[in-house]
């Protein structure tokens, strides 16, 4: 990209209507428990980290497919009101918009059980109709909330285009060495890591023996692992370094790693290195934290900005 331009994003992926509840605690199985919130937010991995990078300065295009119901229409309408450009987003008759049912408890911790709808209806033969989109893009962003073929797909053309590729392989899932060798950065948590590597948590060992496995079956992919509040742990070229989180009040942790990964898109998009789209990104999902929902907590880049000034005080 020239210089001073926008990065261009193509992101291929879910969108959802997160309905969240706020709660003091879990109930157990056979337990009704009184809540104490409830609100209808747009989310999905794909339409959250499409809507992350436009307010992070890029221009993106989405890759998707709703329902013909009310929430599709409303993931639409938000997505186009945040400068997303939706023409690449299919609507299916008959089907549901996908959907996610968070509870965010009191610490900030949630839990979540999605159900793709439309989602689990995005094919290859959609993205392949989007090829000049990625072909033009700085980044493809792709995650394994919608059909892996259809990731497969994006990943397959961006790589005939010379198109750099972040893969955020989640909800976790062991995934075929093929397609790992194919991406220039995987960014899994921690718990994500080990399925990756050994296909289970259990027995998975230390972060430095998963990012051993990683790297074996991972080929030359740049490896970032995000550690919650211990930052991120990275595998760069044979060089491996730790960037450690910024302190701040969590709120709710729906959508960090989200707008982890649609920063750390932005920054390389925009030419940056890895070590500064780690430092850039790691401030976004810390400001993330601080709020409440998913795409509602999404920073912009005036605040991020802000944020990186206070940090240099």
């Amino acid at each position: 990209m020239g210089a001073g331009s926008r990065a261009k994003i193509v992101v291929a992926g879910s969108i959802n209507m997160d309905l969240v509840v706020t709660s003091a605690k879990s109930p157990v199985p056979g337990e009704t428990i009184m809540g104490e919130g409830f609100a209808m937010i747009p989310g999905g991995k794909g339409a959250n980290q499409a809507v992350a990078a436009a307010r992070l300065g890029a221009d993106v295009t989405m890759i998707g497919r709703v329902g013909d119901d009310l929430f599709g229409v409303r993931m639409i309408e938000q997505l186009r009101a945040e400068g997303v450009d939706t023409s690449c987003v299919l609507i299916e008759a008959g089907v549901s918009t996908g959907v996610a049912l968070i509870q965010v408890l009191a610490d900030g911790d949630n839990s979540i059980v999605v159900v793709p709808g439309a989602n689990a209806l995005v094919a290859p033969e959609q993205v392949e109709a989007a090829e000049e989109r990625i072909r033009e893009a700085d980044v493809l962003l792709v995650q394994l909330e919608i059909p892996l073929p259809a990731v497969e797909a994006a990943l397959r053309l961006a790589r005939k285009h010379g198109v750099r590729t972040i893969l955020n392989p989640a909800p976790a899932r062991k995934l075929p060495e093929e397609l790992l060798r194919t991406i220039d950065a995987l960014t899994p948590n921690e718990t994500e890591a080990a399925i990756l590597a050994t296909g289970t948590v259990e027995g998975a060992g230390t972060l430095d023996e998963r990012l051993d496995a990683l790297r074996a079956i991972a080929g030359d992919a740049a490896l970032l692992v995000t550690v919650g509040g211990k930052g991120v742990r990275t595998d760069i070229g044979g060089k491996r370094n730790a960037f450690p989180a910024y302190d701040v009040d969590v709120v709710d942790t729906t959508a960090a790693g989200d707008s982890f990964n649609a920063a750390i898109a932005v920054r390389l998009g925009e030419g940056a290195g890895f070590d500064e789209a780690i430092r850039f990104a790691s401030k976004t999902g810390a400001l993330t934290v601080t709020r409440f929902g998913a795409q509602s907590s999404l920073p912009t880049r005036a605040e991020v900005e802000r944020f990186e000034a206070r940090e240099r005080e």
